[in-house]
């Protein structure tokens, strides 16, 4: 079930900074909302794993994730551009969190 939490901690955020773009500075009404609430169930859901997950495991995940999905967001939704060096980078992200899970003790294996 952490994972669970964690899966949904990291839509809810990612659904609260996709929002946050479309707000325009907090001068839209629902994507303003969307925010506060995506934000709220997305850390309330993050520390519901933090109960059984190490902390620095969790927060990997959850921002290694995020920043990925974020960025396919942005490219996909926004049409912000996605370079070499961006993709790159992201897959580093996913390889370190993949590292971090299959190989570390840390990760509660």
């Amino acid at each position: 079930m952490q994972y669970v939490f964690l899966a949904i901690s990291i839509v809810s955020e990612v659904i609260a900074t996709s929002a946050l773009k479309a707000s325009d500075g907090f001068t839209k009404l629902a994507p303003s909302i969307t925010v506060v609430i995506g934000y709220a169930v997305a850390f309330h859901f993050l520390a519901l794993t933090l109960k059984t997950i190490p902390i620095g495991v969790a927060y990997a995940i959850w921002a290694g994730a995020g920043v990925s999905l974020v960025a396919v967001v942005g490219w996909v939704v926004f049409g912000q551009k996605l370079d070499a060096p961006a993709i790159i980078g992201m897959a580093m992200i996913i390889g370190g969190v993949i590292v971090l899970q299959v190989f570390s003790k840390v990760s509660g294996h």
